[in-house]
């Protein structure tokens, strides 16, 4: 099963973490941790979604990949 892709970083700017998932633009979420800002990055989607399919919005398959650079030692 496809599922979306999510990105965590931390954010100087910000103190803490993020996660966002590039396919459900604008959805993102902050925590204190990694596993926090996971958290709550996934309710957000749950929400995203919910809110698409009441609107009649179309929701994007998942398609995103994060860029995979290989490093030569």
């Amino acid at each position: 099963m496809k599922d979306y892709h999510i990105n965590i970083f931390y954010s100087d700017e910000d103190g803490e973490y993020i996660a966002d998932i590039p396919d459900l633009n604008p959805c993102s979420a902050s925590g204190s941790t990694p596993e926090e800002a996971l958290s709550e990055v996934l309710i957000a989607k749950e929400l995203w979604l919910e809110v698409a399919h009441e609107e009649g919005l179309p929701i994007p398959e998942p398609m995103y990949r994060p860029a995979i650079y290989q490093l030569r030692a």
